[in-house]
């Protein structure tokens, strides 16, 4: 009984607050207040195949199924989560926002036969720099949710790849083709991996990742990622 009034009192002095509309949370609350989490505009591609992510990929890479939480839209109170998650240190909103979608994905039988969860990884430098990979953190919620493992040492970058943010589409291709690779090319036979990323632009991120995956047998890959654009 006590603890709960105690965190009651500690959440006026410092209030936790709804990181897209500001409002102070209520108990039972994380990162997003009840009406900002019914109104994130989700994509439910999980359960529609061939949907508008998977086509991206089509005639690129083989995968499975390919979903994402919710769109990306610039300006919209929802590209603060993205923001948040990627620099403002808010670990705890990838690891909150990965239950949220893992809970959807559970309703999916394509999704219930995952056998391992694989995040994009960071270039040690980066992770250095960061602190932190926030795919793992989204990994981490998904891996809680659906009850599979997440996989962190296996699929390794190995080469750190400079911003993508002002490429095209085959400059983003070229800037990062053969960054990844992995440690034991036969760790992964037989699974069906869900490789998993923040947000999904042009996709050669992810199918730089899924070629080095590829390396393995007898594989099956889907794709998740938090946001698309």
């Amino acid at each position: 009984m006590l603890k709960p009034i105690l965190t009651d009192l500690l959440n006026i002095i410092y209030p936790n607050l709804c990181v897209t509309c500001g409002e102070i949370l209520m108990r039972g609350e994380q990162c997003l207040c009840l009406s900002c989490l019914y109104n994130v505009p989700k994509t439910n591609y999980h359960l529609q195949r061939d949907n508008p992510l998977e086509e991206r990929f089509w005639g690129k890479i083989p995968i499975f199924r390919g979903t994402a939480f919710f769109f990306f839209n610039k300006g919209s109170a929802f590209q603060k989560l993205l923001h948040d998650l990627k620099y403002k240190n808010n670990k705890k909103l990838g690891y909150v926002l990965g239950k949220y979608a893992g809970a959807d994905l559970l309703n999916c039988p394509d999704f219930s036969t995952v056998d391992t969860i694989v995040p994009v990884p960071l270039h040690p430098k980066r992770f250095r720099q960061r602190g932190y990979n926030q795919s793992e953190w989204i990994g981490k919620g998904l891996s809680e949710m659906m009850n599979k493992p997440q996989n962190t040492e296996n699929l390794i970058r190995i080469k750190e790849n400079v911003s993508q943010t002002q490429k095209s589409v085959y400059e983003r291709y070229e800037n990062t083709e053969g960054i990844f690779a992995l440690n034991d090319e036969k760790l992964f036979e037989g699974q069906h991996i869900l490789l998993i990323d923040d947000v999904l632009t042009t996709g050669s991120t992810l199918e730089a990742c899924v070629q080095a995956l590829l390396k393995t047998e007898n594989i099956k890959i889907s794709i998740f990622t938090l946001a698309v654009a």
